[in-house]
């Protein structure tokens, strides 16, 4: 462990900024998961579990959580479900 308060509060601070990013991170993945599925089975939802997708996406890429080209082709791959 940390010696120094400053470096207490960061250890701190990262452990909830992990939790968080992990938190988001799974919130993407699941809708691109439920929106792939659904374009699979041709359900009648599938434009709304598509756009939900590509919102999860846009905002782990604001975020910082993935690269801005890494979320542009997670979007093309979406796109070409419709």
């Amino acid at each position: 462990m940390a010696n120094v308060k400053s470096a207490k509060k960061r250890v701190l601070v990262n452990k909830t900024k992990a939790l968080r990013n992990k938190s988001r991170n799974s919130a993407m993945k699941t809708a691109i998961k439920k929106a792939q599925l659904a374009a699979a089975n041709g359900a009648q939802d599938k434009a709304a579990l598509i756009a939900a997708a590509i919102k999860k996406v846009d905002q782990a890429a604001a975020k910082g959580l993935i690269h801005k080209n890494n979320a542009a082709n997670k979007k093309s791959a979406l796109m070409k479900l419709l």
